[in-house]
């Protein structure tokens, strides 16, 4: 029998999307797994790709685009489709983006605005179909000081 997917939920309060992602992004690495970065919404993944390789001066993260060559040799992958081209062990959803089937992750990670009423709503259906199909999940809320902190 295998390990169910892990799915964890990270409300953003005190930072954004843009700041939170490489951290989570960085920590997935360096477990020395992989990443499926996936959102419903191709301008965020265009601007993520350029994002990722300049968000902070000494650093960059590796990645493509699921439409570049060999989207199976990238540490992170963004896409819109469900297809786990990448053999991740990871799944980051974005923008209310839809899990699919769960069974290759290892960990799936929902990131979603605290101060958007509609991201939050659409997280708390997700929150309950994800409790209705019994895969263990838990609650990630961040700080004063924007440090994650396990709620639930």
């Amino acid at each position: 029998m295998t390990t169910p997917c892990e799915v964890w939920f990270y409300h953003l309060e005190q930072t954004v999307l843009d700041q939170a992602l490489p951290d989570l992004l960085e920590k997935t690495l360096a477990k020395g797994w992989r990443a499926l970065v996936r959102s419903p919404v191709k301008d965020r993944l265009r601007h993520l790709e350029d994002w990722l390789w300049r968000y902070r001066d000494d650093a960059f993260l590796a990645h493509g685009m699921a439409d570049d060559p060999d989207p199976d040799r990238q540490p992170i992958l963004l896409t819109t489709n469900d297809a786990n081209l990448n053999a991740a062990q990871a799944l980051f959803l974005l923008d209310d983006a839809d899990p699919g089937d769960l069974t290759p992750y290892a960990r799936c990670l929902i990131l979603f605005e605290g101060h958007d009423e509609a991201a939050l709503k659409a997280a708390r259906a997700r929150w309950k179909e994800i409790k209705a199909q019994g895969l263990p999940a838990s609650y990630w809320r961040q700080s004063e000081t924007g440090a994650w902190r396990k709620e639930g």
